[in-house]
């Protein structure tokens, strides 16, 4: 077996289609899009290269077949944020049923991300944000998988574990039916915090479009920012995300609590679009672009997809997530019959507070995914990711 370094066209070529050959007979796999993929290792695409760094290679056999790829990280910003060790990240690893190729792809990663000084290393991850290309997935499988989010054979888990990796945390992907019913609880929370005054909760106004970006970044760094290891975004990050979403953003589909006219909550999905890019196998080219426009126009995609939710700590428990679910429910069910089926962006196990709100809206576990930890001096103590307040 040999080693191949990403580094020409022809390389990156092998890398992205390597997949195809790997899950031709697992009909539920949709193929990401290229560009989705090479973004993660454009340095002028992903803000990450501006405090990490990253590698990637293919494996070819004797013969000079591909056999398996996979990618190593360093991010200085969460090197060391929230863990007891320096840890970097390997991903996009994929592996014929080879349990020998595996380790060595896993030994690729290991040896250059000891040799940038780091003691662990996490995976599968992305070299970006969690909310894509994240954990090892588990369970789900006669399920598609939902945008940018990770689809693997079974035997993987196999591999991982017979390694050395052990689970971090558990990403839980809950799903439910848009018209089925909510826990009373969330209309309790909602009458209680409509007693204060000052609270707004509503989706977001067409002429609000251009405020997203600071809505979003202001409750996101509130919220989510400095817990583990999430880092801050900031206006520029914001910016571009509005951005990424605006093609297919929904406005019925994006929640927020206001408090005396400021952002405090939020309750964010867009429509799930991997249910069309399945039909563009991989190619946003003009072809594929036609597609798109096609299949949007017919309206296909009948499932939303969850991306965000949170409140501010100052806000918390006085009944701000009854609210926004309350808010959504009154559109969804029963004035913009658009979607059929809801479907989160995973939760941490990390996380009971927030899954406990999935529950009373009635959620149940679609798909399980797992982060793993590698430590590298395995006589030292193994840790859980801690548990969020």
């Amino acid at each position: 077996m040999n080693f191949k370094e990403v580094l020409t066209k022809a390389d990156e070529r092998e890398f992205l289609l390597f997949p195809l050959t790997l899950y031709k007979n697992l009909p539920q796999w949709i193929r990401p899009l290229d560009k989705d993929v090479e973004n993660v290792f454009n340095p002028e695409k992903n803000k990450t290269y501006r405090h990490g760094e990253c590698i990637r290679w293919v494996l070819k056999n004797d013969q000079g077949i591909v056999i398996g790829r996979v990618a190593a990280f360093i991010d200085q910003k969460t090197l060391n944020k929230g863990n007891d060790q320096p840890t970097g990240g390997m991903g996009f690893f994929e592996c014929i049923n080879d349990r020998q190729a595996a380790f060595a792809l896993f030994d690729q990663c290991k040896n250059w991300i000891e040799s940038k000084g780091a003691q662990a290393m996490d995976g599968p991850i992305n070299f970006g944000s969690r909310d894509r290309w994240w954990g090892l997935l588990i369970d789900g499988y006669e399920r598609e998988p939902n945008y940018q989010c990770n689809y693997n054979p079974p035997y993987y888990k196999d591999f991982f574990e017979a390694y050395g990796f052990k689970e971090y945390f558990r990403q839980l992907t809950f799903a439910r039916k848009i018209i089925d019913p909510l826990s009373p609880k969330l209309a309790y929370k909602a009458d209680l915090i409509a007693k204060e005054p000052g609270y707004e909760f509503r989706h977001l106004r067409k002429d609000e479009i251009g405020k997203l970006g600071e809505y979003l970044r202001t409750v996101y760094n509130g919220a989510w920012a400095n817990r583990a290891e999430n880092p801050e975004i900031n206006s520029q990050q914001a910016a571009l995300i509005v951005k990424q979403m605006k093609p297919i953003l929904d406005e019925k589909l994006l929640y927020f609590g206001f408090y005396k006219g400021e952002p405090i909550s939020f309750f964010l999905s867009l429509p799930e679009i991997n249910q069309i890019f399945k039909h563009v196998n991989g190619k946003l080219d003009w072809l594929g672009k036609l597609k798109f426009v096609w299949y949007q126009f017919r309206k296909i995609n009948t499932k939303a997809f969850g991306i965000l939710f949170g409140v501010v700590p100052e806000h918390q428990g006085k009944g701000a997530d009854g609210a926004m679910i309350l808010a959504a429910r009154k559109v969804l069910q029963d004035e913009y019959k658009r979607y059929d089926e809801y479907e989160m962006n995973w939760i941490g196990d990390f996380n009971p507070k927030m899954i406990t709100v999935v529950e009373q809206v009635g959620g149940f576990v679609s798909k399980t995914h797992i982060t793993y930890r590698k430590l590298f001096d395995e006589s030292k103590p193994f840790r859980r990711h801690p548990i969020l307040n």
